[in-house]
């Protein structure tokens, strides 16, 4: 059986913000690799951080622990963090548990660059 595959790929959009795109499972044997992209970030006061995930597939808990925590050191940092492009399960899921009142989430990753720049 192979490991569940996740690709994390880095970049300054145009406009600022460092964007983080998702792609894959998210679980606990995939987490690790987010984690440590995160970590990789320069946060500091009026950093703006996005976290695309449109391509993501699944999340268990353990990506939802990685995303709070990830939260949590930008928050510390006093950088924004949004998350763009939850599908519909993630979304749902984000709803039941409370966390759409935690995260800032936005439809798509333009609209979240949009709301950074605001």
């Amino acid at each position: 059986m192979t490991e569940p595959d996740l690709t994390v790929d880095q970049q300054i959009h145009e406009a600022g913000p460092v964007l983080l795109k998702v792609t894959g499972e998210l679980d606990h044997h995939t987490a690790p690799r987010l984690t440590q992209a995160l970590e990789d970030i320069h946060l500091s006061p009026g950093t703006a951080l996005v976290v695309d995930l449109c391509d993501l597939t699944y999340c268990d808990s353990t990506g939802i622990t990685v995303l709070v925590t990830a939260y949590q050191r930008a928050e510390a940092a006093g950088s924004s963090f949004s998350l763009a492009g939850l599908g519909r399960d993630l979304t749902r899921m984000f709803q039941t548990v409370g966390l759409d009142q935690v995260f800032a989430l936005h439809p798509t990753t333009d609209a979240a660059v949009a709301a950074v720049r605001h």
